[in-house]
């Protein structure tokens, strides 16, 4: 059954209501970059709707925005063999290139691409109806990461800039690249993790096709000419489409060695089957999460709920490291569940630009319906909402909605809801949350709320080896970007952080001899002549 409409007032009648700075032209994307050249679509498009409604006649109604390429599969492999021919097989100019030249190409795109904030922000604002304060940091936390990434990619080569002499043999370890990587965001930071996997492939000598997802795709737009301009031919690749349509011929091509993808397993899980050498390919997702809080007794309980709501609902709860369950102790979940409500309550619903907004419209066609119906169910089996106004629909519009107390057998005790819905859930054994999170099928993070040291030490070391970060008395959270992201079961493959990403995409290599007098005397010409850019003992300022 639909809940009752949200204040339909907060959508704008006209465009003209909209303030000019936040005015944004049509945007009819038709460019695509290939071979190091961008090259211009005459074929079908998609249309793209912004979740920002205009409020008319019909109700709240979706404002058309743009369009981009619908390319085919034709020329999605068109792009993939432009890469193939810029790796040649690890011999091609991009792989061979000294880790200096590779920064040198990585950071002058990062300096084009500083030129594009007020642009992509406005975008991120647009399409995907992310707040300006939160599109503003997904774009300075993107570029900060990769002058971090530069960083640490310098810090990887000084370390390998030496020989190491073992049991009367000399070797000199470094990292190679893996190959061809195919590179794949999620739309609720389409710039931020599209780059963050992006760009570590790419510095670390690969070769990469990337497709941004369809929320998201116009904000890249401004950034073809960038990506053009900073690399050689071949070495990265734009396309859009259909990912069902352009992205399984490149899986069974064969010819992906490295498949980055942050979005559904049942998605990454077909792909990978399509590929003919499963063996050969390496993987580097970032799929589901369930990530729970648990409350206990002794919880600082206002400090749990200005967490909790942060946690829940940052984004309208549309991120992987959201809080979506919580876990309340029965002696205090009452007076928690009418602080959180009250709380939740309180939170401003509107557009992406307006001044201490953080509910915002959703992008996905469907999604309030979706949440509508996880509510349905849970109340019809004796849950409730329990803040004012929680669950109103209009439109994209979701108002947020406090749901208790849940119960197993509820869609909302197991499914991912990845919207504004907070399900609260009463115990009062912590075995009972122990137990949860063990047989769930994630287990990225958890957080946990309470004083007594050694109440929170018994769950901090069964939890470990359960979830890949807990969290004390504090939200679950990807950064800062230096700490590892990735989670157990079926929540991610590999390893990401401005560190690790690097290594995710690479493998440690090495040259070795015998150690004797002509090959120490061969080493040192290859060394001091310059003949090798792996072979070497530069050090990285």
């Amino acid at each position: 059954m639909r809940r009752a409409a949200a204040d339909i007032r907060l959508f704008p009648k006209n465009l003209a209501d909209i303030p000019d700075p936040w005015q944004l032209p049509r945007q009819d994307l038709r460019t695509y970059l290939i071979n190091g050249g961008l090259r211009q679509w005459g074929g079908p498009c998609q249309q793209v709707t912004s979740p920002v409604c205009l409020n008319g006649p019909q109700g709240a109604q979706r404002i058309p925005i743009g369009s981009f390429p619908l390319l085919d599969a034709v020329t999605a492999r068109e792009a993939l063999t432009a890469a193939v021919r810029a790796y040649d097989h690890g011999r091609g100019l991009w792989p061979t290139l000294p880790v200096a030249g590779r920064i040198s190409h990585v950071a002058a795109f990062n300096a084009r691409m500083r030129a594009c904030r007020t642009e992509v922000v406005r975008l991120l604002m647009w399409e995907i109806g992310k707040s300006l304060i939160d599109a503003e940091k997904e774009f300075d936390r993107t570029v900060t990461y990769i002058d971090d990434t530069i960083d640490a990619l310098k810090e990887f080569d000084r370390a390998g800039s030496r020989f190491t002499v073992v049991d009367g043999i000399i070797g000199q370890i470094r990292r190679s690249p893996l190959g061809v990587a195919l590179c794949m965001g999620p739309f609720n930071y389409p710039l931020n993790e599209t780059l963050t996997t992006l760009i570590p492939a790419l510095i670390m000598g690969n070769t990469a096709v990337f497709k941004p997802p369809r929320h998201g795709v116009l904000l890249f737009a401004p950034l073809l000419k960038a990506f053009c301009d900073s690399f050689p031919p071949g070495v990265v690749n734009a396309i859009f489409g259909a990912g069902r349509t352009i992205i399984p011929p490149l899986m069974a091509s064969g010819e992906v060695d490295v498949f980055a993808f942050i979005g559904t397993s049942s998605a990454a899980d077909s792909l990978q089957k399509v590929h003919p050498r499963p063996h050969r390919l390496r993987l580097v997702l970032g799929l589901e999460a369930k990530n729970p809080a648990i409350v206990l007794p002794d919880a600082d309980l206002d400090q749990a709920v200005r967490e909790c709501v942060a946690g829940a609902l940052s984004f309208n709860g549309q991120r992987c490291t959201a809080l979506k369950i919580l876990f309340v102790h029965a002696a205090v979940a009452e007076a928690f569940v009418a602080a959180l409500a009250a709380a939740v309550a309180a939170l401003q619903v509107g557009l992406p630009w307006g001044e201490g907004v953080a509910i915002t419209p959703l992008p996905e066609e469907g999604k309030p319906e979706l949440l509508n119906e996880m509510i349905a169910d849970a109340v019809a089996k004796g849950a409730r909402v329990v803040n004012v106004g929680g669950g109103l629909i209009t439109g994209t519009l979701f108002t947020p909605a406090v749901v208790y107390p849940v119960t197993a057998g509820m869609r909302l005790y197991a499914e991912e809801q990845f919207g504004p819905v907070v399900p609260v859930v009463t115990f009062t054994d912590v075995a009972e949350p122990i137990d949860y999170i063990t047989a769930s099928c994630y287990g990225q993070q958890v957080s946990l709320f309470g004083r007594d040291p050694e109440a929170m030490a018994r769950l901090i070391d069964p939890l470990v080896n359960q979830v890949s970060r807990v969290n004390l008395n504090s939200q679950c959270q990807r950064g800062p970007d230096v700490f590892p992201f990735t989670g157990r079961k079926d929540s991610a493959v590999a390893t990401l952080s401005v560190g690790d990403a690097l290594r995710a995409f690479s493998i440690r290599t090495l040259v070795a001899t015998r150690e004797n007098e002509f090959n120490k005397e061969l080493l040192g010409e290859i060394v001091r002549g310059r003949h090798s850019s792996f072979l070497s003992t530069d050090y990285l300022f």
